[in-house]
């Protein structure tokens, strides 16, 4: 019985101890974030709550220990992050995005405008508390975590934990309570919204279009290929060409093609109109089950030496008479050109003969067995150079932090690593894995040193009070965005919701969305507003500690 006290009793900062307090902290917390209350569940933040729990009853953690692993457990977690968005940070700032990515950062623009307001009316409320009012009223653990690695005293990071367990609830309710407002403002019907967006899917053009045409037009009869490209300028693969005789072959750019010619043609959709002008019909043709040696197989990119390769440069049709119609990329297909650049875990589809197409495999990898090993080298050498940035200087006193360089260096590592030989592929499980981990050991850290005083904190007027500004902080600015979104610009109601989500970088919210509608639009607007929206609120809640403490 002694030993048991000794290891499970509360005050006992061994390191058995420790490690049993914080397996249980994280292991009840995430069981208990999978509850869902009206179709929505706070997540791996319940680890927070736990660990509060845990510390109220006296449970502590040796500081050192503490430290380590709540900053560890961060820089993971961030160091994910990053490598999640990054690919798509960039390319979120093209014309389709950024409306969607203007109204996230004016949402962002206001919630920072009213924690001002409330921190200059009232007076008697510090800085850190807000600013942890404020992370979790938008849900941002990320926020949360930048400004306690900004600040320097224990009962500051508290108190910002604090003010983040007090809002969070809230939070997650206000945002859907958002979507909620603007629905009745508008009196939207959510299935006439469907509706629209599945027509406009239907008449999406960015998804490659795969068509048979039949060549019937006398005025290319005796054409090559690359005339062809110069008569219709656009991108496209003309993966198969089958002859009058019957005689399929793999086209080249010197390929004569006649009337009565069939094609197998990839192609944007908005071209299809092109095709059939210039060549003929389309018509039906099952090309796999047509007998010729000629077939259609995909190949996986797992050697590193390919990562940022142009497609081009691979000589496809001279060094191996194969043709490439397309590349999956994380599940969209991509219309394979000459200047598209490969990338680890790419799928290129590849159309040829059986030889050809091994050897080119084994060129490329084609090994699902490399895919799943982690590339630890690249993650080590980003949260090395993330540690060094985040300990420059930058001016006036600022720091990125352990939060904020690691973050940076994830997004340019994942968008321009390849430049560097750096391999930053890793599969979803992987990444979930790194990312989980690191935000539980995270949550876990700062619940358990946050529990002591939490009760007599937050149990009173002033808890009553960050509930209150934590919730206008949610809503407000939500609506605001909500109606500006909807009123002004026109923007289908599946796409605002995604929009808030995305602002308030909330999964639970999305999932609510996702559930709700039946319909990926919410989650194609959350990954749009995503990216930019995770850097900015990491920047500004430590903007604001810097400026104001």
């Amino acid at each position: 019985m002694d030993f048991i006290q000794s290891l499970l009793g509360p005050g006992n900062t061994s390191l058995a101890s420790t490690l049993v307090l914080y397996s249980f902290v994280i292991a009840v917390g995430v069981f208990l974030g999978k509850m869902k209350i009206g179709g929505v569940s706070l997540g791996v933040t319940f680890v927070l709550f736990v660990g509060i729990l845990m510390g109220h009853f006296g449970y502590v953690v040796e500081g050192e220990v503490l430290h380590f692993v709540r900053e560890f457990g961060l820089i993971l977690f961030i160091f994910a992050i990053g490598l999640q968005v990054g690919p798509g940070f960039f390319s979120s700032f093209k014309k389709g995005g950024m409306r969607l990515n203007g109204l996230a950062v004016l949402g962002i623009a206001l919630n920072v405008a009213i924690v001002l307001a409330i921190y200059f009316i009232d007076g008697n409320t510090s800085i850190e508390a807000l600013v942890g009012v404020m992370s979790g009223a938008v849900t941002n653990t990320p926020g949360l975590a930048a400004a306690q690695q900004t600040v320097a005293s224990p009962e500051a990071i508290n108190t910002l934990a604090m003010g983040y367990a007090a809002a969070y609830p809230l939070g997650v309710c206000g945002i859907i309570l958002a979507m909620f407002i603007i629905k009745g403002i508008f009196r939207i019907n959510v299935d006439k919204e469907i509706d629209v967006l599945n027509k406009e899917k239907e008449d999406s053009q960015q998804k490659p279009l795969i068509e048979t045409f039949e060549v019937t037009n006398k005025l290319i009869d005796g054409t090559t290929l690359l005339d062809l490209h110069k008569v219709i300028t656009c991108d496209f693969v003309i993966s198969r060409l089958m002859t009058v005789d019957g005689d399929v072959i793999i086209p080249t750019s010197k390929t004569v093609i006649h009337t009565g010619d069939r094609v197998y043609a990839v192609m944007s959709a908005q071209d299809e109109q092109r095709f059939k002008a210039v060549l003929g019909p389309v018509v039906e043709m099952d090309w796999e089950s047509t007998p010729t040696p000629v077939v259609s197989r995909r190949i996986v990119v797992t050697k590193s030496e390919y990562n940022g390769v142009e497609l081009g440069s691979l000589r496809l049709h001279t060094a191996y008479q194969l043709n490439c119609t397309r590349i999956n990329r994380a599940g969209v297909d991509l219309l394979a050109s000459p200047n598209l650049r490969l990338q680890m875990g790419d799928r290129v589809t590849v159309v040829g003969t059986l030889e050809d197409i091994n050897r080119l495999a084994n060129r490329l990898g084609n090994s699902m067995k490399r895919l799943n090993e982690p590339n630890i080298i690249t993650i080590f050498i980003g949260i090395m150079f993330g540690i060094i940035l985040g300990s420059i200087n930058v001016g006036f006193g600022m720091k990125l932090g352990l939060a904020g360089g690691p973050l940076v260096v994830a997004i340019l590592i994942s968008r321009f690593g390849y430049k560097f030989k750096l391999v930053t592929y890793t599969s979803s499980s992987a990444s979930m894995l790194m990312r989980e981990l690191g935000i539980c050991m995270f949550l876990a850290s700062v619940g358990i040193s946050s529990g002591q005083g939490f009760a007599s904190t937050v149990f009173n007027t002033t808890g009553m009070w960050w509930v209150i500004w934590g919730f206008m902080i949610t809503l407000l600015p939500l609506v605001v965005v909500g109606v500006i979104a909807r009123g002004v610009y026109k923007i289908n109601f599946l796409t605002i919701m995604g929009l808030m989500s995305g602002g308030c970088t909330d999964p639970p919210a999305l999932a609510y969305a996702n559930n709700s509608t039946g319909n990926d639009a919410p989650a194609v607007a959350y990954s749009t507003v995503y990216p930019l929206t995770m850097f900015l609120r990491v920047v500004a809640a430590q903007v604001l500690i810097l400026c104001f403490m």
